[in-house]
């Protein structure tokens, strides 16, 4: 029945609904061309390269650890997608996706010990509501040395004792709603961001993050040896250049 529907909206002219869902309207029927983007997470690792089969990708090519580049368009087919480092070629992780449509990838290399490095594929099916004009959000846990987190999203000052995480669970190298689940849905605002060792209340990082309406936000927690935890986290707003500190607090 879910299908029906979207193939029946998509009937409608477009202009008509892009005031239900702002500008990603194509994806919420799922008609808009897949797409991909690129996450540098893996702070111990040197620039890399992101390959489609044996094909350098322009928007992912020689990059540092916090580069994260925004969507961008592929071609329907499967293929091998592979990081490897920009000198030497030597091959840090690969996955295989077979883009969809209205469907958005995302490939994360990040740290698996302190010595080496792998990649992980995250499938958004964005099923998000035409009259949604709330923020997706998603959590990838990129700390090897936190096995398992839970992140809350509260107002700031927010006791925790006292509140259920938004993202529960989440294990290494793994993503927060799962992958190929959708992310969760958030409304835009100032938040205090803590993260905790799933299923406690001990405080890896705590920080504070602010965005709108209509976004697309990914929270990493990456190793960190500047804090008491080892731990710290980024975040990758599409449409903003990089995966940048969140403020710790």
């Amino acid at each position: 029945m879910k299908l029906v529907h979207k193939l029946l909206l998509a009937c409608i002219p477009l202009a008509a609904l892009a005031a239900c869902g702002g500008g990603d309207t194509e994806d919420r029927l799922d008609v808009a061309d897949p797409v991909v983007r690129f996450v540098h997470a893996a702070p111990a690792a040197p620039n890399v390269t992101l390959y489609r089969a044996a094909i350098a990708q322009p928007d992912a090519t020689n990059v540092m650890y916090q580069y994260a580049s925004n969507y961008f368009d592929v071609d329907l087919g499967v293929s091998d997608w592979s990081v490897k480092t920009a000198v030497g070629g030597v091959e840090v992780g690969t996955v295989s996706i077979d883009p969809q449509r209205g469907t958005k990838y995302t490939i994360v290399a990040l740290q698996t010990s302190a010595t080496s490095a792998g990649t992980y594929l995250i499938t958004d099916p964005y099923n998000k509501a035409l009259t949604s004009d709330s923020t997706h959000l998603r959590v990838m846990n990129a700390s090897y040395n936190a096995a398992s987190v839970d992140v809350y999203m509260n107002t700031p000052g927010t006791d925790i004792a006292t509140v259920t995480p938004k993202i529960s669970g989440t294990a290494f190298n793994a993503a927060g709603p799962a992958t190929g689940n959708d992310s969760a849905d958030i409304p835009g605002g100032t938040y205090q961001v803590t993260v905790t060792s799933a299923g406690t209340k001990t405080v890896l990082f705590k920080g504070q993050l602010s965005f709108a309406n209509n976004q697309d936000l990914l929270i990493l927690t990456v190793p960190d040896a500047s804090t008491a935890s080892g731990v710290s986290a980024l975040v990758k707003v599409e449409g903003t250049a990089g995966a940048t500190p969140i403020a710790a607090i």
